[in-house]
C-alpha cells in the first residue's frame, strides 16, 4: 500500500514480486502493437546533399570582395527567398507534390517548407561558415532526390546571383558617387584657377620670388639712378665745352680769330667746380668722377693761365646751332644731342624700375590677405581631390570584384554530393516503434501497479503494522482461513500467492502496550 509509509528497497521489490504480471503484459503486447502499426504509417524518405562554400580563388590582398555581409545571414536570406511562395510553387507542381492529400496549393507549400531542411555545418577548423546540408522528405525516393536536386541549384544560382547582382549594384553606386565628386573637383579647381589667375604674383608662394625681384629691381633702379647722374654730368661738361667752344668762336670773329674767351672758360670754371663740389658730397675722393672733374679743373685752370688776357665781352655767347660753327662746336652739339637721348632712356629706363618696384611691394604688402583666402581654396580643392580619389580607388575594386564574380572566381557553394536516392524510408523507423512501444508497455505496467498498490489497504508487515498501530509487534503469524493453520513461509517467484490475511478479519494477532 503506497502514501502510507515511505518504502524501502525491500519494499519495492515485494511490490514487483506482487505485481510482475501487470508490468510484463503490456510490455509484451505494447511493442508488437507498435511494430504493427509502423506498416501502417506512411513511408517517408529523406534525401540529402552537402553543400560546402568555396572562398575567393584570387587573394584578398589583391582583390577585396564587395559582399562582405556574413555567410550565415545570407544564407538565411536565401532561404527566405527560396522558400517563397513564387519559388515553391513551381516546384510543387512540376513534381506534383501532395497531389493525392487534396489539399490547398497554401498547405502544400507550408508542408513542403516543412520537409526542407537546412541545416549548417559548424566547424572551428574554418574560419566562417564551412558548407551545410539541404535535405528534402517526400513519400517517394525519387520524387525525394529530384527536389533535394532541384533545391539545391536554387541555393547555388542565388548565390551567384546575389553576389553579382550586389556587386554590379555597388558599382553603380560609386560610379554616381565618382560622377558628383568629378563635377565638385572641376568646380574647386575652376574656382582655384580663376583665384589664381586673380592673384598671379600676389599668391604665398610667390613671395619670396616677390621679394627676391623686389631686391634685383632696386638694385637696377640704383645702377640707373647713378648712371643717370654721371649721364647728366658729362651733359653739364659738354654744354660747358660748347660754350666755351662759342665764346671762343665769336672772340674770333670780332678780334680778328685767335683771342681767348676768359669769360666762358670762368664760366665753365665755375661749372666744374660745382660738379665737384656735388661730388664730393656724395662720393670719396678716390671716386673716378671726382678725380675726373679735378682733372678737368686742372686742365681748365692750366689753359686759363696760359691764355693771354681778352677783351671784355658784355653780351653772353649763345649756343645756338649756326651755320658757321666750327666742326668741334658741330661735334659737341651732335653729343650734347646723343647726350639727351641717353638721359630720356635712362629716365624711361628708371621710372619703369621704380614702378615694377612699387608692383612688387603692393605684392608682397597684401599677400597675408591672399594667403588667408587662398588657403581655405585650397583646403577645398584638397579635400574634394582626396574624396574624389578616394572614389575613384574603391571604383576600380569594386569593378575588378564585379568582373571576379562574372568569372566565378568569388566565393561560392560547391554540391560536394549530389542529393542521394534513399534506399530506406527515414520514417517510420520500426526498431524505433518497437522500443517506444517496449517503454510505452513497461511505463504503462508501472502506473497501473502502483494505481493497484494505492488502492490496496492489505497489511502484510511489521511497519504496515506499526505505521497503523503504533505499537511494537511480538509476533506474526499468516494464517489460511481454508486450511486452519499458518501458510508456508517461502513461496516461488512463479508460484499463486495465497490471499492476505487482513487486519479486519484479526489474523493478526498483535500483542503490546
Amino acid at each position: 500500500m503506497l502514501g502510507h509509509r515511505p518504502l524501502t528497497p525491500e519494499d519495492w521489490g515485494t511490490i514487483l514480486k506482487r505485481r510482475w504480471w501487470v508490468i510484463a503484459i503490456p510490455a509484451v503486447l505494447f511493442p508488437i502493437i507498435a511494430y504493427a502499426v509502423s506498416y501502417f504509417v506512411p513511408p517517408q524518405y529523406l534525401s540529402q546533399t552537402l553543400v560546402l562554400v568555396e572562398q575567393q580563388k584570387v587573394p584578398e590582398s589583391y582583390v577585396k570582395p564587395v559582399v562582405t555581409e556574413d555567410l550565415d545571414s545570407r544564407l538565411a536570406t536565401m532561404k527566405e527567398q527560396i522558400l517563397s511562395r513564387s519559388r515553391l510553387a513551381p516546384i510543387i507542381e512540376r513534381f506534383n507534390l501532395y497531389a493525392n492529400k487534396n489539399m490547398s496549393m497554401d498547405d502544400r507549400i507550408d508542408l513542403a517548407r516543412k520537409n526542407i531542411g537546412i541545416k549548417p555545418i559548424q566547424s572551428d577548423l574554418t574560419r566562417g561558415l564551412p558548407g551545410f546540408f539541404i535535405t528534402f522528405t517526400a513519400s517517394d525516393p525519387r520524387t525525394a532526390q529530384l527536389v533535394c536536386g532541384e533545391i539545391t541549384s536554387l541555393f547555388v544560382s542565388e548565390n551567384l546571383h546575389a553576389r553579382e547582382t550586389s556587386a554590379e549594384g555597388t558599382t553603380a553606386f560609386l560610379k554616381g558617387q565618382l560622377d558628383d565628386a568629378k563635377a565638385k573637383l572641376d568646380e574647386q579647381a575652376a574656382k582655384l584657377a580663376q583665384f589664381q589667375q586673380q592673384y598671379a604674383g600676389r599668391l604665398p608662394d610667390e613671395t619670396q620670388t616677390n621679394l627676391s625681384m623686389m631686391g634685383t629691381v632696386n638694385t637696377q633702379l640704383d645702377a640707373a639712378t647713378q648712371q643717370l647722374s654721371r649721364m647728366e654730368q658729362d651733359r653739364s661738361y659738354a654744354e660747358t665745352l660748347l660754350s666755351q667752344q662759342v665764346a671762343q668762336q665769336q672772340a674770333a670773329q670780332s678780334t680778328g680769330g685767335s683771342a681767348s674767351a676768359p669769360a666762358a672758360q670762368e664760366a665753365q670754371l665755375e661749372k666744374l667746380e660745382d660738379t665737384l663740389t656735388q661730388l664730393q658730397t656724395r662720393y670719396t675722393d678716390d671716386y673716378p668722377d671726382v678725380i675726373a672733374a679735378k682733372r678737368k679743373i686742372a686742365e681748365l685752370q692750366a689753359q686759363m693761365a696760359k691764355a693771354p688776357a681778352a677783351p671784355v665781352v658784355k653780351t653772353p655767347p649763345s649756343t645756338a646751332p649756326s651755320r658757321n660753327d666750327s666742326p668741334a662746336i658741330q661735334q659737341l652739339r651732335a653729343q650734347i644731342h646723343a647726350m639727351d637721348i641717353g638721359i630720356a632712356q635712362k629716365k624711361s629706363e628708371q621710372g619703369r624700375l621704380e614702378g615694377q618696384a612699387r608692383v612688387f611691394q603692393d605684392r608682397i604688402s597684401s599677400s597675408p590677405q591672399v594667403q588667408e583666402e587662398y588657403k581655405n581654396i585650397t583646403r577645398d580643392t584638397q579635400t574634394a581631390q582626396q574624396f574624389y580619389d578616394d572614389l575613384l580607388n574603391k571604383m576600380n575594386q569594386s569593378e575588378m570584384a564585379t568582373d571576379l564574380e562574372r568569372r566565378q572566381q568569388g566565393e561560392q557553394f560547391t554540391v560536394m554530393d549530389e542529393p542521394n536516392l534513399p534506399e530506406s524510408p527515414e520514417f517510420p523507423k520500426r526498431g524505433v516503434f518497437f522500443a517506444g512501444g517496449l517503454a510505452g508497455g513497461i511505463a504503462l505496467g508501472l502506473l497501473l501497479s502502483a494505481l493497484f498498490e494505492y488502492k490496496d489497504t492489505a497489511v502484510r508487515s511489521e511497519r504496515d503494522i506499526w505505521a497503523f498501530t503504533k505499537l511494537p509487534t511480538l509476533a506474526v503469524i499468516e494464517f489460511d482461513q481454508d486450511l486452519g493453520r499458518p501458510l508456508a513461509s517461502n513461496r516461488g517467484w512463479f508460484k499463486r500467492k495465497k490471499p492476505d490475511v487482513t487486519a479486519g478479519d484479526k489474523t493478526l494477532m498483535n500483542v503490546g502496550g
